[in-house]
């Protein structure tokens, strides 16, 4: 199942401190490490795996899942999927990120471009909502972003879903 992501919030979507997050333009690491005391970045899985439905991908190809923790708290899931089996330089730096975050790279290497962000309220039903159960606890919806990062033939889609509130600045 494929969902419709748009590419704005709706006016009915979340609160402003939420939408401040998802609307966020830059590195949401860097925003992280800006709002909490202590950054982490928890490695769920990592390797060869088939993509999901919403990925528009086939095959078996290089994902990663991890968790953004703020001060001890699982804040984001983010689910990143390379577009080809052979990404080159991304794909080999993609493979040896351990715990940092993909961010740091996407972010700070002159040769990335950034598409569009994307957003959607992942419910039931969606690939990605039971994924997010699974770490994170039952919750009936989690607003998420998404957006692909180019580096020369290669690119990553990278999707973030938001399990809480964010903290607030320190």
């Amino acid at each position: 199942m494929r969902s419709v992501w748009r590419s704005r919030l709706p006016a009915h979507g979340p609160a402003a401190p939420l939408r401040e997050w998802l609307l966020e333009p830059d590195s949401l690491t860097a925003r992280c490490l800006r709002h909490c005391r202590g950054f982490r970045v928890r490695v769920l899985r990592q390797g060869r795996f088939r993509p999901l439905a919403d990925d528009a991908a086939q095959g078996r190809l290089p994902v990663r899942e991890v968790l953004l923790e703020c001060d001890g708290v699982a804040v984001v899931f983010a689910h990143s999927v390379l577009s080809t089996v052979r990404s080159g330089r991304l794909g080999r730096w993609f493979g040896r990120l351990g715990s940092r975050s993909l961010g740091s790279l996407l972010f700070t290497y002159p040769g990335f471009r950034r598409g569009p962000i994307e957003f959607l309220r992942i419910e039931r039903g969606h690939p990605l909502h039971r994924r997010v159960c699974e770490v994170a606890g039952e919750a009936a919806s989690y607003w998420a972003r998404r957006s692909r990062h180019h580096l020369g033939g290669s690119s990553v889609l990278v999707t973030e879903v938001f399990l809480r509130e964010l903290p607030a600045p320190v």
